[in-house]
């Protein structure tokens, strides 16, 4: 038997890895870190219909690439059918379990019938009169059935480490369906079955299987296995205040990732919602939230999802990171909008530093520094600062393109260009007649890193060609 604190990750591979269920893995994850326990990975893949290799390959990816690392599984329920047998012949055996008959119809016209008298639908019971000899009949006769746990009808009180007590009536919930066949679990069983087989002392996971609890419950009672303590933790809700759905959007990490948001950010921003450290700090690492996390310090009400938060802590870790990685981490980027088939570190890292303080998700990359790597796009009148005529800001390029000749190839840097062009730019009454077209000549944009840095990059060669091609504009 094990011993210590032990926490179980157990998704379903129905679909991609979302944030809601992300946020679920990592309290687990830090609870049992925090505590010297174990984290433990399971795959619900009993759903032979919805359950696909992909959506598990995918779960365990961005597990990992998280950093969400567990130390037994994965265990995949589709490989301990056996097990579930085992414990549905001792439902059975204890009279606990039995075979229904009804079908989809007869139970549809029962849900209404008690609807219209104003009570809560429920299943009435029917097959559990049935003598065990009629039901196996039945089954051998190929007439369809499901396997149904006789609920006890009494009060069932169990502590949440979140919530506090809570108790339900389970006379207003009928017989539960626990297994399709005896090949095919459902979740209320299988779940109960392996948190007992796998010692788990911690169940952590969303409120809305809150009410799945005291089903669970009845069901270790009657099994004879040990209860695990519970903890629910607070919907996740979309900027409307509703609860996160499709229609909100995207939310798989996939997605995410592809954005060009870091693994570390998401964390810190999965960590905030539902989760208090009890100080104004906001910027967490994954080791000190290790350190930090309590379920004590896990909120009731709903946690809302702020993609404006979420920006915001992305641009703080791409700030502190090395260029070096910085750069590595944008080529991609860059090569999947076909600007560059190919490309060095060595030309990347210095257009990469114009913009690491610009850059909120690496997807915006390839837009920032586009104008690297082909001639930029504009119309004539961007080029105009202010009320200045285009004849005049054609003459102040002319002027420009003269002075940045002059400067020699060996001395082509910020700080020269800055030097021998201030001046000049000072003279013509708003520095603005010499700067603004010189960036928009260099860059084609409204807004961009300055002009003497980003001449710097292009070199002396392009830079000067830019600046031609601008006063073509203008004629």
């Amino acid at each position: 038997m094990a011993t210590g604190i032990r926490t179980r990750f157990a998704p379903s591979p129905t679909g991609p890895l979302h944030m809601g269920n992300a946020r679920t893995a990592l309290f687990n994850y830090l609870f049992s870190r925090k505590e010297g326990g174990v984290f433990l990975l399971r795959i619900e893949d009993t759903d032979k219909e919805r359950s696909e290799k992909r959506w598990e390959e995918d779960l365990l990816e961005n597990l990992t690439w998280l950093g969400l690392a567990w130390d037994e599984g994965p265990f995949r329920q589709s490989e301990r059918v056996d097990i579930y047998k085992e414990a549905l012949q001792t439902l059975f055996q204890k009279g606990k379990a039995y075979y229904c008959f009804c079908t989809e119809d007869e139970l549809e016209a029962l849900r209404q019938d008690q609807i219209s008298r104003g009570e809560t639908p429920k299943y009435s019971g029917k097959c559990r009169a049935l003598k065990a000899e009629e039901a196996e009949q039945r089954q051998k006769n190929g007439e369809p059935s499901v396997i149904r746990f006789a609920l006890e009808p009494r009060k069932v009180k169990f502590h949440d480490l979140i919530r506090g007590n809570i108790e339900f009536d389970t006379g207003l919930m009928g017989d539960i369906v626990v297994a399709k066949d005896w090949e095919t679990p459902l979740y209320n069983f299988s779940a109960t079955v392996d948190d007992a087989a796998m010692d788990i002392t911690h169940v952590i996971r969303g409120e809305d299987h809150i009410s799945n609890t005291p089903k669970q419950i009845l069901l270790q009672e009657a099994l004879g296995l040990k209860r695990p303590l519970y903890a629910h933790l607070p919907l996740i809700l979309g900027e409307d205040r509703t609860k996160l759905s499709k229609r909100h959007g995207d939310f798989s990490i996939a997605h995410f990732r592809k954005q060009g948001y870091l693994a570390e950010a998401i964390i810190n921003f999965l960590a905030l919602l539902g989760w208090n450290p009890g100080t104004e700090k906001e910027i967490f690492s994954l080791s000190s939230l290790i350190k930090e996390f309590s379920l004590e310090r896990v909120q009731k009400g709903g946690a809302m999802l702020q993609l404006r938060k979420l920006e915001w802590i992305n641009a703080f870790f791409i700030r502190q990171m090395s260029l070096q990685k910085l750069s590595e981490l944008s080529i991609p980027y860059l090569k999947e909008a076909g600007l560059v088939a190919d490309a060095s570190l060595k030309t990347v890292e210095p257009m990469v530093r114009l913009y690491q303080e610009r850059i909120k998700k690496l997807f915006e990359v390839p837009e920032l520094l586009d104008f690297f790597f082909k001639k930029p796009e504009y119309s004539a009148d961007l080029l105009v600062w202010k009320d200045v005529s285009k004849k005049d800001i054609s003459k102040a390029l002319q002027e420009l393109a003269t002075v940045l000749q002059s400067i020699e190839e060996k001395d082509w840097n910020k700080e020269i260009i800055e030097t021998i062009v201030m001046p000049h730019a000072e003279r013509q009454g708003s520095r603005g007649v010499w700067l603004w077209p010189m960036r928009v000549a260099l860059t084609g944009k409204e807004a961009s890193a300055g002009p003497f840095e980003v001449a710097t990059v292009l070199g002396k060669k392009e830079t000067l060609e830019r600046v031609a091609s601008a006063r073509k504009k203008l004629r």
